[in-house]
């Protein structure tokens, strides 16, 4: 029996991270939630998700800051950014930070679902197309 993998989503939108906690939890997944970048840190710390789902936009700490602190670390899980940001510098940023995909609000759920699948089988959002932008 496969291990059942946990995806921590971090966002401050209560109604979005509560509706994808119920979407990943009916795909099998163990879900943990945490409202902006400090509370994300200590949770990866402590345990160790599979795949981060990580809001660009939060306060005290935003996602940026949790892609730099992550950027090095041999051990870190897989970030996938989510935002309803239009910038192509900031996606350029988080590209270059290491995201395996940058999907842009508001987005179908079978959109995440894939990237999410994608990025816990080692492939990057640069290795696929980028669907958000057809």
């Amino acid at each position: 029996m496969a291990e059942t993998k946990t995806i921590l989503i971090v966002d401050d939108d209560i109604e979005l991270s509560d509706g994808l906690r119920i979407m990943l939890e009916r795909h099998g997944y163990r879900a943990l939630q945490a409202r902006d970048g400090q509370q994300a840190k200590s949770l990866i710390y402590q345990h160790r998700p599979d795949l981060v789902i990580l809001d660009m936009m939060m306060p005290r700490m935003g996602g940026y800051p949790v892609l730099e602190h992550f950027r090095d670390k041999e051990d870190a899980p897989p970030i996938i950014m989510i935002t309803a940001n239009e910038g192509s510098r900031h996606k350029a940023y988080a590209e270059y930070l290491g995201v395996v995909d940058y999907i842009r609000k508001p987005f179908a759920m079978e959109r995440l679902l894939e990237s999410v699948e994608r990025g816990l089988s080692g492939e990057t959002g640069a290795e696929a197309k980028d669907k958000d932008e057809e």
